[in-house]
């Protein structure tokens, strides 16, 4: 026999189902994307890398500086939070500006600024992202130039990779850092337009020392060869909503999902991260904005990780 929900059992549950989708509203829309910073740590077995080079990064990706989503005290928090990590090496992986979301934009001037306090022996490395290319009306206008965040951040130091190498030493061992020119510079119909060169990279690289390469875009690691121990990526904020070990709104790569965190294809190695800001819709629910922390050239992460 059917037994129907008494009028009181079915207010009852109607107002626990409203209460808990406005809640999850609030953490989405606010604590996660704006409140929450988690240091997220990989220790992976390399090929091709030296076991005696112990090396620990800091990667920092998509920051999408704009108010009210990532004004400069949650980029000087994430600043803070680096240094206290004592890195060896920062890794910026592009997507300074805001996109599409902002309320008001932010002066990119500043956040170069704020770049060069962070903290690092073999310092901080950077590349340029599709809102780098996209957010600058200059470059889109004539097709052609240098973005103001490559120009402001090598004014304070922070080379700008695009298609370049260069080779680093750390307790005498040495390494190569590479890092790819953007996959997507142009919007619209210059989209397919990539100025990624992974020939070009990689005749930068003059010896068989291991070498990590930064992506912006994490696409192009269905094409790469395994010359590249690790392949660091951001770009896709985890998908923004990731529940269940799922990035719906990520579209698969030849079948692969590389939305997030550590993928490992045909012996190669790629980590994805989920980055700081947003794009499109400034909400994210089961990724929330994080440091990603290598610890290269051992098993496990340092326990102060």
């Amino acid at each position: 026999m059917l037994i129907l929900p008494s009028r009181r059992q079915f207010l009852t549950g109607l107002g626990a189902g409203l209460g808990a989708t406005a809640a999850t509203g609030v953490y989405a829309f606010d604590v996660e994307p704006l409140r929450r910073l988690v240091v997220t740590s990989y220790a992976p077995a390399l090929p091709r890398w030296d076991p005696a080079l112990r090396l620990r990064v800091a990667v920092l990706a998509d920051f999408h500086i704009c108010e009210p989503y990532m004004p400069f005290d949650r980029v000087a928090e994430i600043v803070d939070a680096t240094n206290a990590l004592k890195p060896d090496l920062v890794l910026l992986l592009g997507d300074y500006p805001a996109g599409f979301i902002a309320w008001r934009k932010l002066p990119l001037s500043q956040f170069a600024r704020m770049m060069e306090e962070l903290k690092a022996p073999l310092g901080t490395h950077a590349i340029l992202g599709n809102h780098d290319w996209w957010d600058d009306e200059a470059v889109q206008t004539a097709r052609s130039g240098t973005p103001a965040a490559k120009r402001l951040l090598e004014a304070r130091g922070i080379p700008v990779m695009e298609n370049q190498a260069v080779r680093l030493i750390k307790d005498g061992r040495p390494f190569w850092l590479a890092g790819l020119a953007d996959q997507q510079p142009f919007m619209g119909s210059w989209k397919s337009l990539s100025h990624a060169d992974v020939s070009r990279t990689l005749a930068a690289v003059t010896d068989s020392a291991p070498v990590i390469l930064m992506a912006h875009e994490p696409d192009i690691f269905a094409t790469l060869s395994d010359r590249f121990s690790l392949t660091l990526a951001g770009h896709t904020h985890g998908g923004q909503v990731r529940m269940f070990g799922r990035s719906p709104a990520i579209r698969k790569v030849q079948g692969h999902d590389y939305a997030y965190g550590h993928i490992v294809q045909d012996g190669r190695h790629m980590i994805v991260s989920g980055g700081f800001g947003m794009s499109r819709i400034p909400v994210r629910l089961g990724v929330p904005p994080e440091i990603v922390l290598l610890e290269l050239g051992q098993t496990a992460p340092a326990p102060d990780a």
